[in-house]
């Protein structure tokens, strides 16, 4: 009995001391290992531009179109970046030069019509949450993405390259008459005033990350 015991209490040692694998390391903002032009990196990316409890269930669309993730709570993400990809063929650097936009019915409504350059059509009003920010923005007008206009709006003082932020897309432009263009003081204001793409910018925290206010 005494040997068994004996026996016994060497296996738990020798067990206590050996080495057991480390876990695998896992980034702490969730992001997946392996190349961005995964399925499931794309995903990460575009869904969490929303708070995580919309991200979790909300519908995934490529630039292609193709479905990525199937929703069921009427929210869609997409990467939203008119200038594409600098790198194609190793997908979006990170989140931020994606652009990813998680909107709900109506501000998936405006966005095709925005990127199809018609006017956008809505029942009511629309909402949109961008919290990798954007790569940039005339906040005068749309699409200006050429270095000469970009260089214009810089020179201006009216370029901005918005971290995180929400977006109220208003179903009747006119309804946001009133409202500041002022991107520089952390209070919401209008994008794009007067093109009939007029939207609300409401900033969160981390919006000045990539760009510092002129205050």
């Amino acid at each position: 009995m005494k040997k068994i015991l004996l026996l016994l209490f060497t296996a738990i040692l020798i067990g206590c001391n050996t080495a057991v694998p480390a876990p695998e390391v896992v980034n702490t903002n969730g992001e997946p290992e392996g190349p961005h032009t995964s399925v499931e990196w794309k995903i990460w990316a575009y869904s969490t531009a929303a708070p995580s409890f919309i991200a979790a269930n909300c519908s995934v669309v490529d630039v292609d179109g193709t479905v990525l993730r199937e929703g069921t709570n009427g929210w869609t993400a997409m990467a939203a970046n008119p200038r594409g990809m600098a790198d194609p063929e190793n997908g979006w650097k990170d989140p931020h030069e994606a652009m990813p936009m998680v909107g709900d019915g109506p501000a998936m409504q405006w966005a095709m019509a925005y990127m199809g350059g018609k006017t956008p059509e809505m029942d009511t009003d629309g909402w949109a949450w961008m919290l990798h920010g954007d790569m940039g923005e005339d906040n005068r007008k749309h699409l200006v993405i050429d270095e000469e206009g970009v260089a214009k709006a810089k020179a201006d003082g009216e370029w901005i390259e918005s971290g995180a932020h929400l977006m109220l897309l208003p179903k009747d432009p006119a309804s946001l008459e009133g409202q500041t263009t002022n991107f520089n003081t952390g209070a919401p204001y209008v994008m794009f005033k007067g093109t009939g793409y007029d939207h609300l910018m409401i900033p969160v925290e981390g919006y000045y990350d990539y760009q510092e206010p002129k205050l």
